[in-house]
């Protein structure tokens, strides 16, 4: 085994997988027998999973999901739900992120929404990507506030920068003239360039009414049906289904 001083310099140098490789017996024993070159390696590897798992978990826990064990492998795929396969296996990849594209995810309340956008939430972190979710309501809220205490570019230069916002409860309550200014500059600083995930109860066909101004409507709307991936969830609530099981 090493000495303590080798072990201190590789924590020095934030070495940290390979110090826990180092001290795992089991990995010891193997190691032993190899060539130096194959031990090396094994080093490395456990160093760069090390910071694979690291980031992840700083992604997740930056990414405030509300359903944070909720995940691509535990879909409920009966037939009367509306999910196609071939669409969640694409998304999956994540190439709707790498080229900035959105989701809009409709349906009656409780048939799931929350739980699959952070289903994809958790997969885009495991991607690598950047994420937050938030209830669209509080947002457009939180940034009111922001006008008053002056935090407001800041807030919405943060928000530009996420690889993937969820914004959960779209169209939930009726919008206020400076939440629809305020979200026509959220979505404009990520149109082309950064996703955004949304549900709502109300189809995408309904959100110009919802909006309740023709101009910044189309505007709005421009920025997030270009291009989105639209997903319409069919069936019974699955709160009910999960009770009554």
């Amino acid at each position: 085994m090493l000495n303590e001083h080798t072990l201190n310099q590789l924590r020095a140098l934030r070495l940290d997988g390979m110090v826990a490789a180092l001290n795992d017996a089991a990995i010891h024993i193997t190691a032993s027998e190899l060539p130096f070159e194959q031990r090396l390696a094994l080093l490395v590897q456990r160093e760069v999973d090390w910071r694979d798992s690291k980031r992840l978990e700083r992604l997740l826990k930056a990414a405030r999901l509300k359903v944070s064990g909720a995940c691509l492998e535990d879909i409920d795929w009966r037939g009367s739900r509306g999910l196609s396969r071939e669409v969640i296996t694409s998304l999956a990849g994540g190439d709707w992120l790498r080229h900035g594209h959105n989701v809009l995810l409709t349906g009656a309340t409780g048939c799931g929404k929350t739980w699959l956008a952070c289903a994809l939430g958790q997969q885009a972190a495991r991607l690598g990507f950047s994420v937050l979710y938030a209830r669209a309501p509080r947002l457009l809220e939180e940034l009111h506030v922001a006008h008053g205490d002056g935090s407001f570019g800041k807030r919405l230069a943060q928000l530009a920068r996420l690889d993937l916002l969820i914004l959960d409860d779209f169209g939930i309550a009726p919008i206020a003239a400076h939440e629809r200014n305020d979200l026509l500059e959220l979505l404009d600083d990520r149109v082309g360039s950064r996703s955004t995930h949304i549900t709502s109860q109300l189809p995408v066909t309904a959100w110009h009414a919802w909006l309740d101004e023709p101009t910044l409507a189309d505007a709005i709307l421009d920025r997030i049906v270009h291009g989105s991936h639209k997903i319409g969830l069919k069936g019974e609530s699955m709160r009910k289904l999960a009770k009554a099981a």
